[in-house]
């Protein structure tokens, strides 16, 4: 040891450092999960105004947004292997940079079969991002705030929202939806703070392996539990994307809000969102994974007729916030839970590919909203597939495994749990 350095010195210096990696993993997961999903819900918030420019239907509109759902799990799949092979930061920036080229590019499209094919490479890039800034995030977290701190990960979904909504306030009035798409080249410029400041995954370090052979081994021999995370994903993404989607649409053609008052409203739901994934996220650590869950999901089903059928808007108001509570509440468990329920091997590919599969399962709901709501209402497509959904994803949960404080580390004292 140097001279006039104490062991406690050195140790309180790597007690800092690695609070300091651990800050900034969360925060380049939170960062990476919130833009991308300030560039999905762009569109969600311009739908009507590219439909109109390019000549369309609001459905076929909204078929560009299943396009890039569907395509998420070949990003899940390509980002995934690459972050169990080569590391979580690499990939991660790499996906970064994808997904702003293309966003930009959208904003640039000519015509609607330029803008589908974009939107169908958007996707992969928004499949590849979240399995690798989760797995990144939760392995370099202590166990013991795992639960809260994979609500605020994920609840950067939400606040991506919430950024598009703002920019549909203030800044599609006065510059029209292809300027919306050039705000979303903005995630390439976090890929330079990943760079400098993220280190790799120790966990990675220690479940990595050296041969194709044994990977693939550790694939196949964990498909159940694949195939249940896939199946709870697929009822998780139909709230999310149930209730989401088309809400905008639902309150511009059939209450008749103005698009102001529609980005105002959205606001508030995610304000609602980003509060419940943080409180479930929490409450997790205290009563289990599932219970958590299950208590949102039943209470978003009790709340499915204030959400829709709200006789005014104070009370629109509050059914927007509390059912994003809810919704997302169940969901901001969800980083913690299948990351714990994933080996460590596969850790980057498993949960990111089960997840991106759900929602390749799920997002037909959108396009399904979309002819049934013009076929009838809004009001009574969303609330009666919302109602389903929610119950359908209690049912799953409920039927699952939990392992709530697992160990991400070989060594549990390292885990610094």
């Amino acid at each position: 040891m140097p001279s006039g350095q104490s062991e406690p010195a050195v140790r309180s210096g790597g007690d800092a450092a690695e609070r300091a990696n651990r800050r900034n993993a969360l925060l380049a997961g939170f960062l990476g999960w919130t833009l991308d999903a300030f560039d999905f819900f762009i569109l969600v918030m311009v739908l009507d105004a590219v439909a109109k420019d390019f000549g369309r239907t609001r459905p076929e509109i909204a078929l560009t947004l299943t396009a890039s759902l569907a395509m998420r799990p070949l990003g899940a799949v390509l980002f995934g292997i690459m972050a169990d092979r080569f590391g979580r930061r690499l990939p991660l920036m790499l996906d970064l940079v994808f997904y702003s080229i293309i966003e930009v590019l959208s904003g640039l499209a000519p015509n609607y079969t330029t803008f589908f094919i974009l939107r169908l490479l958007f996707g992969i890039g928004m499949g590849g991002e979240w399995g690798v800034g989760a797995s990144l995030a939760m392995e370099s977290v202590p166990a013991k705030w795992r639960g809260v701190l994979s609500g605020v990960l994920q609840e950067g979904y939400a606040l991506g929202y919430l950024l598009a909504a703002v920019a549909y306030f203030g800044v599609f009035p006065h510059f029209g939806w292809r300027v919306m798409f050039f705000l979303g080249g903005l995630p390439a410029l976090l890929s330079l703070f990943v760079r400098a400041r993220v280190k790799e995954s120790a966990a990675w370090e220690e479940y990595r392996l050296g041969d194709w052979q044994s990977y693939v081994k550790v694939v196949v021999a964990n498909w159940r539990r694949f195939a249940y995370l896939a199946l709870l994903m697929t009822t998780m993404a139909m709230i999310s994307h149930g209730t989401q989607d088309m809400y905008p649409t639902f309150l511009q053609h059939q209450r008749q809000f103005t698009p102001q008052q529609t980005a105002i409203i959205t606001m508030i739901s995610m304000v609602g969102a980003i509060a419940g994934g943080i409180a479930f996220g929490f409450l997790s650590d205290r009563i289990g994974r599932r219970r958590s869950m299950i208590l949102a999901t039943v209470c978003g089903t009790a709340l499915v007729p204030l959400w829709v059928f709200a006789p005014n808007t104070a009370l629109i108001i509050i059914g927007a916030f509390t059912m994003q509570f809810m919704v997302q509440g169940a969901w901001g468990v969800i980083p913690a839970h299948i990351n714990e329920l994933s080996p460590g091997a596969v850790r980057g590919f498993l949960p990111g590919t089960a997840y991106q599969v759900g929602v390749l399962c799920a997002s037909v709901i959108t396009y399904i909203e979309a002819v049934l709501g013009e076929l009838f209402s809004y009001a009574q497509a969303m609330g009666i597939l919302a109602a389903m959904v929610l119950v359908s994803a209690t049912m799953m949960v409920a039927l699952g495994p939990e392992a709530k404080g697992v160990s991400f580390r070989r060594d549990a004292a390292a885990a610094g749990s």
